[in-house]
């Protein structure tokens, strides 16, 4: 049997938001990731398509990119995410 990371959504984006991404609309984003049972999938898809519900990643103080690496590398994130993430990052800059 495969091993799953068991941390939350909510350690997951505290950790983003540590290593300095700005979350828009965060109670949103909080409340659809709680609905789910795949917490994962749902975050892609929101970070790739949450613009019209006002869920924005923004980079504002100068995020620390090894630090946003080793979190989506301890929650098991696909690299293929990461590296759409880290780059609308620096899009929103």
């Amino acid at each position: 049997m495969g091993s799953l990371s068991t941390e939350s959504f909510d350690e997951f984006l505290d950790s983003l938001k540590q290593a300095g991404v700005a979350i828009s609309n965060e109670l949103e984003l909080r409340e659809r990731l709680a609905e789910v049972q795949r917490w994962r999938f749902a975050f892609s898809t929101l970070a790739s398509n949450g613009r019209p519900l006002g869920i924005r990643f923004q980079d504002h103080a100068g995020v620390n990119e090894a630090e946003i690496h080793r979190t989506f590398t301890q929650f098991q994130f696909p690299e293929s995410m990461e590296v759409a993430f880290a780059a609308s990052l620096r899009a929103e800059h």
